[in-house]
């Protein structure tokens, strides 16, 4: 009888254990005795930490300690707060914080100086740390889906920025900041709440991929058509009327888009003012000489 009740006692001790809740991945790691470090993987270019998906709502203390960390995946956990601490980590090449609960970034991130990429996009940030603007090798930067309507001008010193996406937020205009961003070949703004695109944004000179999608813009600028590097130009679901008479000059826009993946100029799902409709049906080309014969009658 005692042999019976021991066993008995044993299986429900087991069935306790295994109804109990799941350590997170780096946790079981640890506990088996393992070093922190040996969560390390070492690339052929950098050395990386993924705990992505983990379900962490706070980041592990043993993080910051791993200095030579290059590339950093804390993306889908439950992230609230990202502490001071992540400063430590100068040599962070790649930081990904998308898919958290964070309202804020700690100012300590400009200490990141040799940072070239930062996701941190669908999260819950209303601004963005001035100091961010240096970390000066940055060159993707992605704050879509958050709740952003303004940028620091200091962001105009990060000059080696290439690709910016904006998307999902709440900005009534174009930052005045974004125009200084020589370097930028990607700019996609779309789903917030544009009213109109700056004559300023001429001086974008490198934009190859321009998105505006689903804002209320009404017209496109003339300056617009002088960026002759533009290959992607989106402007659907908008309230855009009239197109402007030099749009032929963007020479490598190749077509009239439909599928969001493609290159060329997308401009559907707009009001435009008769005989448009007809005219873009007709494709760019036909299109593109319909503006230059309308501007030379005009």
């Amino acid at each position: 009888m005692g042999s019976e009740h021991s066993k008995d006692k044993e299986r429900r001790s087991m069935v306790f254990l295994r109804k109990g809740p799941k350590l997170p991945a780096w946790e079981d790691a640890l506990l088996a005795g393992r070093e922190p470090k040996s969560l390390l993987k070492r690339g052929l270019r950098y050395v990386s930490l993924s705990l992505i998906m983990k379900g962490m709502t706070a980041t592990p203390d043993f993080l910051w300690g791993l200095h030579e960390v290059q590339k950093l995946n804390l993306s889908r956990n439950q992230l609230v707060v990202i502490p001071p601490s992540l400063g430590k980590l100068d040599r962070l090449v790649v930081l990904n914080l998308g898919g958290n609960c964070l309202k804020c970034l700690p100012k300590e991130i400009g200490l990141l100086r040799n940072l070239k990429v930062l996701f941190v996009n669908m999260n819950c940030l209303k601004e963005v740390p001035a100091e961010l603007s240096l970390c000066r090798k940055l060159e993707v930067l992605s704050l879509s889906h958050n709740c952003i309507s303004q940028l620091p001008l200091s962001f105009t010193d990060l000059t080696n920025l290439r690709k910016l996406n904006l998307s999902n937020n709440r900005f009534v205009q174009i930052p005045l900041c974004i125009f200084a961003l020589r370097s930028l070949d990607f700019l996609h703004l779309g789903s917030n709440k544009l009213e109109n695109i700056a004559e300023s944004i001429q001086y974008l000179v490198n934009l190859q991929i321009f998105i505006v999608e689903n804002n209320n813009i009404r017209s496109l600028p003339r300056s617009l058509c002088y960026i002759s590097t533009l290959e992607l130009l989106n402007a659907d679901y908008n309230a855009i009327q009239t197109l402007p008479d030099d749009l032929y000059l963007l020479r490598r826009l190749r077509r009239i888009a439909w599928n969001p993946m493609d290159k060329g100029l997308h401009i559907a799902h707009n009001p435009l003012a008769r005989p448009l409709p007809e005219v873009v049906e007709g494709g760019l080309d036909v299109l593109f000489n319909y503006l230059r014969d309308k501007k030379e009658h005009n």
